[in-house]
């Protein structure tokens, strides 16, 4: 089957660098406990994800462009398809440290997707102490859109020790197309599109002078934004290296239910308001003055909780929401930070930019994944002199899930980063823990452990100040 990439999937797509690797990532750590005691090795990672990828049949197709620009790349099936390519296999020196881990995530998410292949890889990082094991997998942003397409982290995840059965498939790859094929497929799409056409024209032309031409006005005119709307001056806004490092930090949930029950706010304002605080106390090391007007824009995509009326119910709304916030890193008051940001985002929610995830969220097994690679379509559509930052939460499923038999502990996203963007922070809620996943670049962020340590403080200052 061959589909033309939407227009956002071709803008992901083409968004890619050396420096700004467009995919989402995701690392699951797992113990062993099936029913039957075997253990997750790589064998059987291979046939589970093997036995599910008729569920996301995306993951089998690559990107193809179309000769001479004639329209948008194609989604074709790839007739060498080699599930041990994408299904891969680590190991830490044993054993191994959460340190260790974290670095070796870094430099895997360093790494640009292979574009000649299906957009995604999955590692079994064994070694790591107390006889754990880790599932990292990074999936192009174009790839998932949340309706057709889910993230594989979705579809090979239980409930119950003992995986589900899914219909055998008896898919054969289909021969490929050629260049011929598919610029005859593009020009007679095109023959009966007047206005796409037209566009087409215009990217092809995307080379010549008038394209450089173009290029050149429109630097000076996001030039001219930037002076006029641009967000403020801030560390995490710089050029970028392809280097990465990786931190992580592990909250308890019912802390910021029990800050929920005090104040009259969501969950999601509690973790914004702790975020806030530790980029206060990152901001202070670095020696930045902050008067108390200081403020952080960020976009937010995490407008993604349904909560009921005691704050304890926890789950996915049908859409994914984005709106640009101010965050109040002058406020010494942990109290008014949060008060400051329970009225920003009421305010913000009436304009905010919505994406559809009705697919995504009823499925059975829910994860996370899908919904961070959403949330960070949504933040792309903002220009991106126009925030300092981008923080995305999604709520994950609050009873024990399993991979193979094998139950996962703990879940972070590592989200990428977008351009001149020195740091993002992935947020997920899991069995009753709030996970942050700091990705962040090498050079810019060396100190990436003293925003980690900062997230704890924030949030011991905070129940200081709301749960007396």
């Amino acid at each position: 089957m061959i589909t033309r990439l939407t227009p956002q999937d071709a803008s992901f797509y083409r968004l890619e660098s050396s420096s700004n690797p467009m995919h989402i990532g995701s690392l699951a750590i797992v113990r062993d406990g099936g029913t039957d005691g075997s253990r997750l090795g790589y064998d059987r990672l291979v046939e589970l994800v093997e036995s599910r990828l008729p569920l996301v049949p995306r993951y089998r197709r690559k990107v193809r462009e179309v000769p001479l620009a004639l329209g948008r790349p194609v989604w074709v099936e790839d007739s060498g398809f080699d599930i041990t390519y994408h299904v891969r296999r680590s190991a830490l020196p044993g054993p191994g440290s959460e340190e260790q881990l974290y670095d070796l995530v870094a430099r895997l998410s360093s790494r640009p997707l292979d574009q000649t292949r299906p957009l995604w890889e999955m590692y079994l990082i064994e070694g790591l102490s107390g006889g754990r094991r880790a599932i990292f997998t990074k999936t192009h942003s174009a790839l998932v859109d949340g309706a057709t397409a889910l993230e594989i982290g979705h579809v090979i995840l239980d409930t119950s020790p003992s995986p589900r059965e899914v219909a055998a498939d008896a898919w054969t790859a289909r021969r490929e197309p050629g260049e011929a094929e598919l610029l005859t497929m593009a020009a007679m799409e095109l023959a009966g599109q007047p206005r796409e056409a037209l566009q087409a024209l215009r990217e092809a032309g995307s080379h010549s002078i008038v394209g450089v031409t173009g290029r050149a006005v429109e630097k000076v005119v996001s030039l001219v934004r930037t002076a006029a709307i641009g967000a403020p001056d801030s560390p995490f806004n710089t050029r970028t290296s392809r280097n990465r490092r990786f931190d992580v930090v592990r909250t308890d949930l019912e802390d910021y239910r029990r800050i929920r029950r005090r104040v009259d706010c969501s969950i999601n304002d509690v973790i914004l308001a702790v975020v806030t605080g530790a980029l206060r106390i990152f901001l202070q090391s670095r020696g930045e003055l902050l008067t108390q007007s200081a403020v952080l824009r960020t976009v937010v995509p995490m407008s993604v909780y349904v909560e009921g009326p005691d704050g304890d119910q926890l789950r996915p709304a049908s859409e994914v929401s984005s709106f640009l916030v101010d965050l109040p890193v002058g406020e010494p008051n942990p109290v008014m930070r949060l008060s400051h940001i329970r009225h920003a985002t009421a305010a913000h929610a009436r304009h905010r930019r919505s994406v559809r995830a009705r697919t995504l969220v009823h499925m059975a097994g829910f994860a996370p994944a899908s919904l961070h690679a959403m949330s960070v379509r949504a933040a792309s559509t903002f220009a991106e002199h126009t925030f300092n930052l981008v923080i995305t939460n999604a709520p994950g499923p609050q009873q024990p899930m399993y991979i193979g038999g094998a139950r996962m502990l703990e879940m972070y996203p590592v989200s990428p980063l977008l351009r001149n963007q020195a740091s993002s922070i992935g947020i997920t809620s899991y069995d009753g823990n709030v996970f942050y996943g700091l990705n962040a670049d090498r050079d810019a962020m060396a100190d990436i452990g003293v925003l980690s340590a900062a997230v704890r403080e924030s949030m011991e200052e905070m129940l200081g100040a709301c749960v007396q």
